[in-house]
């Protein structure tokens, strides 16, 4: 029986569940499935409603009983409702099972017929719900869900607490949500069964706020905005949400630097006490409010001569919060501030921004609060404003640059010089430096509907194109436009060929002419004397002839970096010192390669170039990645996704780097997905460079998990992405040495030789030493498969030596691990060991669990003979009954022969049992026979029958 009794609010679907709380509701849903009960708690908004009717939706099938309350505080003055929401329906169910005492006790608590309280009938009630939920239980399975118990009236939650102390093993599971503070949960949980588990909602993130928004189709939101949102509601999901709302119905956005709007659903949430402060303590929080960090003295300043006593009343309130010790005066919450702001009169906000124009000491606040308290047009307010962006921009806070630089523009006069729209072109390149393109893109589209000069119409359109990001094909139209903006003037035709070359990369996969577009923009910039396009152009050819594996691009970058120099080229994601990095990783110079992306890093994030920071994390993370230092580039990976997921910047190209982190230091599984998300960007914004590093990633992944004939498939799509893409170099992916030992897994070595030859001809060209020996470790497999297992065994030997000499102590470990498989069942030590302490330096999880998995089987089977890494040898007979199978299948069918059973051949052989059993019915047809026991009389010696 399952009695359902309706929350206060319908549930809207479970879309915005998994939004931020995947970790915390897996181990809710883990915990019930033990038999456990569940308690969430947080403040208000933060969601607890939303998952607890999820984890009540999941769970609430298998119970026979489901008993649900939800309270609210008008009610929570009257005793024992709680009780009768949950135990009302089926009070005829049970009642003839309790005692004479405790059915009348229970009934007249229930009913109100007659007379109850604790008080008179308190042992009768107590053990009348404890028999209730007994007699319940009975019958199956119960489940308890309960909402807001911090509105249960206080004799219901006594007798809940007495039952729920006392259910032992007694099949009764309670879900619970309570609102709190901080940690406040301790007396709910005292009231909970002992195995109960406290699951804290936390505040979402920036992202996850911005998905949410996405949900719910406040989609066409500045980041900017969505930043704001964030930081006013405090990651709290329900006032992120009404701030959306109000945004999408406010046809006004607000002014830069100025608050979001309140709606009234929020000021009167959390301005309840704002009355109860005198007038003057209320004039005090808003110069607080306005203010970008109050202190007491910034109040005093502004003329708030009280500041301390008025403070403290609001602190008393619960309106700010109390720091004893530190001068900074801080809002309980930031939406506390919001609404605040928005509830004065526009005259007093100006008034505030006029003290606090004269009382700050930091020359952009006072700029900014200038602004803020002018009305109209004001050349002299417009320069301070200018000079206040660039002295923001110098300190590396573009974003608070592009917010004066509007400021500025807005106050600047329509005959003015430098005029609007010149400044707002210089808030949308802030913007575009800080990461906001959505805000730099709307800035430049409305300076093209009135721009007439050519200059500025090109400048606008660089913007447009750069803030498609990867996604260049959707701004094909730009381009013909841009062109004949540009004229015949060669500065502004560098521009253009600058990003036409971007284009033949990303959208048509060119190399050739991509990197003639590059050359071309780098003389016309040259004529024209604009050195900064000049060397970006520059160290973008010399990123393609990289690539391409072309014998000029050593050359090429010396010219790239002949002074004079350009500080914002020198360390800029797309400039000189990336172009010189990629060479040095590709050409394995790790330890130079490591310091020259940590410099890089450092410098844009002093500077607050938010996307060459999100590419440069990416860097350092795959340097670390092939030095073996695993666990640190699986923290620098995850930390480049959440800024690329933040930022809304370079995600593919993220989602990629983290799955080659996850697949070598983390979760097998978060790599797919990962490198799915990659290949699914890629795809959607018709970029096919990164489109092959996403599938290499897939195939990684696959192959580390078990599925060589997965990662076949994917891998062979990149050979034949990057054979029409004109890359060359194989130091750029990495790949070919992962498919040609899934090759050797699926029982194709001819293949794998011949991935390996044409690779290894690039390599010698290029001088890749720590290609060609993960091409030798592959070949040593091809060899092994093939029955030449010294041969193989002494190449992998002097590989491994290699591969620690040029400091690739993952590919060092993989090598050792080959070599401890090939040595199975030999005489002598198997290096399992060794193998698993170099994955083990590496943090290499997956890996390691590959090597412990392996040893277990080579222990179980006694490792009985070397066929688990070659065909084996394997009685005449049943040799020359193999003779006619594949490599693959004649290494299952011995290990058959050994009597290994299919998990055991798939760790042994590294592939999946799905392979496996793939493999033995191949065989089963070959040989013609049914099952495994016909191997087994085949190396006894017998005829199958």
């Amino acid at each position: 029986m399952t009695v359902r009794r309706d929350f206060k609010e319908p549930g809207r679907g479970r879309p915005d569940l998994v939004i931020g709380r995947e970790e915390l509701v897996t181990a809710a849903r883990d915990q019930l499935a033990r038999g456990g009960s569940v308690l969430l708690h947080g403040p208000a908004g933060i969601g607890k409603s939303t998952v607890l009717r999820a984890l009540a939706a999941d769970y609430g099938d298998p119970a026979r009983t489901v008993l649900r309350c939800s309270a609210t505080e008008s009610e929570s003055h009257l005793p024992f409702l709680a009780l009768a929401d949950l135990f009302g329906l089926v009070l005829d169910e049970i009642s003839d099972k309790l005692p004479l005492a405790q059915r009348t006790a229970l009934e007249s608590a229930l009913t109100g017929r007659g007379e109850s309280t604790l008080q008179r009938d308190g042992l009768a009630l107590r053990l009348a719900v404890l028999s209730a939920l007994r007699a319940l239980a009975a019958e199956g399975p119960v489940l308890l869900v309960a909402d807001d118990m911090q509105w249960l009236d206080s004799a219901s939650a006594e007798l809940l607490g007495f039952a729920a102390r006392r259910l032992g093993d007694t099949p009764v599971q309670l879900l619970c949500a309570v609102r709190t503070e901080g940690q406040e949960y301790d007396r709910h949980l005292r009231a909970s069964p002992p195995d109960t588990l406290a699951v804290r909602l936390n505040p979402l993130s920036r992202a996850q706020v911005s998905a949410l928004l996405d949900h719910r189709g406040y989609t066409d939101l500045p980041r900017s905005t969505v930043r704001e949102i964030h930081r006013t509601s405090g990651g709290n999901p329900l006032f992120a949400l009404e701030l959306g709302r109000a945004l999408g119905e406010n046809p006004t956005p607000p002014r830069p630097g100025e608050p979001l709007p309140v709606p009234t659903s929020l000021r009167a949430l959390v301005l309840s006490r704002i009355d109860m402060l005198s007038a003057e303590a209320r004039r005090t929080l808003l110069v607080a409010s306005a203010g970008a960090r109050p202190t007491l003295a910034l109040l005093h300043a502004a003329g708030r001569e009280n500041a301390e006593a008025e403070t403290a009343q609001a602190a008393e309130l619960g309106l700010l919060a109390t720091e004893p010790d530190g001068p900074a005066v801080r809002f309980a919450h930031p939406l506390i501030s919001a609404a605040l702001y928005a509830e004065a009169p526009v005259q007093e906000r100006r008034a505030a921004h006029a003290a606090l124009s004269t009382a700050a000491s930091d020359p952009i606040e006072r700029a900014r609060n200038l602004a803020l308290a002018t009305i109209g047009t004001d050349p002299e307010v417009a320069a301070r404003l200018a000079e206040a962006a660039a002295l923001a921009r110098d300190r590396g806070a573009p974003s608070v640059a592009a917010s004066l630089g509007l400021l500025a523009a807005r106050h600047t006069p329509q005959d003015g010089s430098p005029a609007p729209d010149e400044r707002r072109l210089q808030a949308a390149e802030d913007a575009i430096t800080a990461g906001e393109v959505d805000l730099a893109r709307d800035i430049a589209r409305e300076v093209l509907t009135r721009a007439t000069v050519p200059a500025e119409r090109i400048r606008a359109w660089e913007v447009v194109i750069e803030a498609a990001g990867q996604a260049l094909g959707d701004v094909d139209a730009v381009f013909p436009q841009a062109l004949a903006d540009a004229g015949d003037d060669p500065r502004l035709l560098a521009l253009v060929h600058y990003r036409l070359g971007w284009r033949k990369l990303i959208v048509e996969g060119d190399f050739a002419e991509t990197r003639r577009e590059a050359a071309h923009a780098a003389e016309l910039a040259a004529r024209g004397g604009d050195r900064r396009t000049e060397l970006m152009a520059r160290s973008f050819q010399a990123h393609t002839e990289t690539l391409m594996g072309h014998p000029d691009a050593p050359a090429t970058i010396k010219r790239a970096m002949r002074e004079p120099q350009d500080p914002y080229v020198a360390c800029h994601h797309n400039g000189v010192g990336a172009a010189r990095f990629r060479w040095l990783l590709m050409s394995d110079q790790l330890p130079e390669a490591r310091s020259t992306i940590t410099a890089l890093l450092r410098e844009v994030r002093r500077r607050g170039m938010v996307e060459s920071e999100v590419h440069f994390q990416r860097f350092l993370a795959e340097t670390e990645l092939r030095s073996g230092h695993c666990g640190r580039a699986l923290d620098l990976a995850r930390e480049s996704l959440r800024l690329a997921r933040d930022s809304g910047i370079g995600l593919g190209a993220s989602a990629m780097l983290a799955s080659l982190a996850e697949a070598s230091g983390g979760d097998v599984d978060r790599a797919l997905a990962l490198a799915g998300e990659a290949a699914r960007r890629a795809e959607e914004d018709g970029d096919q460079m990164y489109l092959s590093r996403a599938l290499a990633a897939t195939g990684h992944a696959q192959l580390v998990s078990g599925d060589p004939a997965g990662a076949v498939a994917a891998l062979r799509r990149v050979r034949e992405l990057e054979q029409g893409l004109g890359i060359t170099d194989p130091a750029r992916g990495r790949w070919q040495g992962d498919l040609a030992e899934a090759l050797v897994r699926v029982g194709e070595p001819g293949e794998a030789q011949d991935v390996i030859d044409v690779t290894r001809e690039h390599a010698l060209r290029l001088g890749r030493e720590s290609v060609l020996a993960v091409l030798d470790r592959s070949e040593a497999l091809v060899r092994a498969a093939d029955g030449d297992l010294e041969a193989a065994l002494a190449r992998l030997t002097s590989v491994q030596d290699r591969l620690a000499k040029l400091g690739y102590g993952l590919e060092e470990a993989r090598a050792a691990f080959a070599l401890a498989r090939l040595r199975t069942g030999r005489p002598g030590p198997t290096s399992y060991d060794e193998a698993a302490r170099l994955f083990r330096r590496c943090r290499a999880l997956p890996w390691l669990r590959q090597v412990e998995a392996a040893a277990s089987a080579a222990a179980a089977a006694g490792t009985a003979g070397p066929a688990a890494a070659a065909a084996g040898s394997v009685a005449a007979p049943a040799q020359d009954a193999l003779e006619g199978l594949a490599s693959m299948e004649r290494q299952v069918a011995a290990l058959v022969m050994e009597g290994a059973t299919n998990r055991e051949i798939a760790a042994r052989l590294f592939i999946s049992v799905k392979t496996v059993e793939a493999t033995l019915t191949r065989v089963y047809r070959k040989l013609g026979i049914r099952s495994r026991v016909d191997i087994v009389r085949l190396a006894a010696g017998r005829h199958a029958k």
